[in-house]
């Protein structure tokens, strides 16, 4: 069995960081059949993370009539900054791209840096609020416009001719604006930076600032810890302001919230909901919400750096279920690896050996000496859920705790009937432990395996008991991926958790 001398070889060149520095060369469309059947079986989130094609922060959206509008900001250096995106998607998991529906050439005032796009409808008009051209002091032309539309997809044009907020007030930097809509029909805008947040209320056109009723236009309602990327939400009668704290390229960008029973206020910290996984990503920040129609499910969409990138633009979309406790607190928000390659793209994923592509809803491997894919992570305690489909030759399966210096594998070999653990050192391969079962070429098999400390142990197809257990102190943390020999393989129902836990 010669092949698994190559075993982990193709670790040891991954990348320090892996992200979506341009379009993916398995981003593509599925036939119509088997995009249809997909989306049959599909469910928001399993697409995986992160959801969009490239660099993309600060996401807002809305869901207008059947379909979710998605408007991000393109996230380079911000001379290059100049347009806006859009991404629709008939079910949180299939997106169509629409590109610059907003950029420079539409608003003349706005010269460079816009981001935090927040949308709204009102009487068939679709309106986009923007920040633009980093202001620094009032003496600089610049802060929020508002562009209009008559789709979703624009093109948007500027409405104003010059910022709808364009000064400071109460020391709030006028930039990442978002647009709220209450039940009554009055629409406010919250927003700033430099740690002030303020809210002001739109006239029915919602292209003219309105007044409270003590004659104000500009209402400070910074709650302790606000720093920028403010964002309302109302769920049962309950106002819910959200904001990011710490610094937006650093890895300890995080989002908290709090609550009240006003749109304007006082609100009541609650506390902080999402923060950095260091298994997954860093810098997770400046979010939004979504709540699926007609139901109480809740998603939080936010945007991270991946491990291990330097470059603060490097930020990508992901997003995560939100639930709610009996008090109506947010629970804290879990990171998620999951990836059942219904969407049909393998975004996150870095082929490192051998050709791979998405087909059916199934990453697949195609035949070969050595294929392997991972993703850019870094677990330590685990616990790995796959679903495997060894061919007809051959073994395939999955990694864990790989790094430079060597990793695990766990696979199905089809051609020895046994479930193997093998261990790299330095290139080096050994079997660390195996266990008779029966592979069946073409079958697909459920491959479980779990890493605490020292201790590994794999089942295979929800056995009760473990198929494998052994003990291996030599790698403690690592990337994840998957791996195969020999004929073609394909894997399905990807789902990585950092529980230190036995599973069920």
């Amino acid at each position: 069995m010669a092949r698994r001398t190559l075993a982990l070889s193709v670790v040891f060149a991954l990348p320090p960081a892996i992200g979506c520095s341009g379009p993916h060369p398995l981003a593509v469309a599925a036939a119509p059949a088997v995009a249809a059947a997909a989306v049959a079986r599909c469910s928001p989130g399993s697409g995986g993370n992160p959801i969009l094609d490239g660099w993309y922060a600060d996401p807002d959206m809305k869901v207008y009539g059947d379909t979710y509008w998605l408007y991000p900001t393109y996230s380079a250096p911000y001379d290059e900054q100049t347009f806006l995106d859009a991404f629709s998607s008939p079910d949180l998991v299939h997106w169509t791209k629409h590109p610059r529906v907003l950029d420079t050439t539409g608003v003349a005032w706005a010269k460079r840096a816009i981001w935090a796009p927040s949308p709204i409808s009102r009487d068939g008009t679709y309106f986009l609020f923007f920040g633009a051209n980093d202001i620094q002091t009032d003496q600089e032309l610049g802060g929020i416009g508002v562009a209009t539309a008559q789709t979703p997809a624009g093109p948007f044009r500027d409405a104003l001719g010059h910022p709808l907020i364009g000064r400071f007030a109460h020391g709030a930097q006028p930039i990442d604006q978002d647009v709220f809509l209450d039940d009554d029909g009055q629409a406010y805008l919250y927003y700033g930076g430099w740690k002030h947040c303020n809210v002001v209320k739109l006239n029915r056109d919602l292209t003219s600032l309105g007044t409270f009723e003590d004659g104000s236009t500009f209402r400070e309602i910074t709650p302790p810890g606000y720093v920028e990327g403010a964002l309302m939400f109302k769920r049962r009668g309950t106002y819910y302001l959200m904001w990011s704290e710490g610094g937006w390229t650093g890895p300890d960008y995080r989002v908290s919230y709090a609550m009240a029973r006003s749109p304007v206020g006082p609100f009541t910290r609650r506390g902080t909901i999402l923060v950095q996984n260091p298994a997954i990503a860093t810098g997770s920040g400046h979010n939004t919400v979504v709540n699926v129609p007609g139901t109480d499910d809740w998603y939080i969409f936010y945007h991270r750096h991946p491990l291990g990138d330097r470059d603060g633009n490097h930020r990508v979309v992901a997003y995560d279920r939100m639930t709610f406790a009996g008090d109506g607190s947010i629970d804290p928000v879990a990171m998620t690896t999951r990836d059942e390659f219904c969407d049909d793209n393998a975004l996150g994923w870095q082929p490192a050996a051998g050709r791979w592509t998405v087909e059916r809803g199934r990453y697949v491997a195609a035949a070969g000496p050595e294929s392997a894919a991972f993703l850019n992570t870094h677990y330590a305690q685990l616990v790995y859920d796959a679903e495997v489909s060894v061919g007809a030759t051959g073994d395939a399966g999955v990694v864990f705790r790989a790094s430079g210096t060597g990793g695990y594998t766990a696979v199905l070999d089809v051609d020895l009937g046994r479930v193997m653990i093998y261990k790299s050192n330095g290139g080096a391969v050994s079997e660390l432990a195996s266990a008779a079962a029966v592979i069946g070429p073409g079958t697909t098999h459920h491959l479980r395996v779990a890493a605490r400390g020292a201790q590994i142990t794999a089942w295979l197809d929800g056995a009760a008991t473990p198929t494998i257990a052994v003990a291996d102190p030599d790698h403690a943390a690592g990337t994840t991926g998957l791996i195969s020999h020999g004929a073609a393989a394909a894997f399905d129902r990807i789902q990585i958790t950092g529980s230190a836990t036995d599973p069920p």
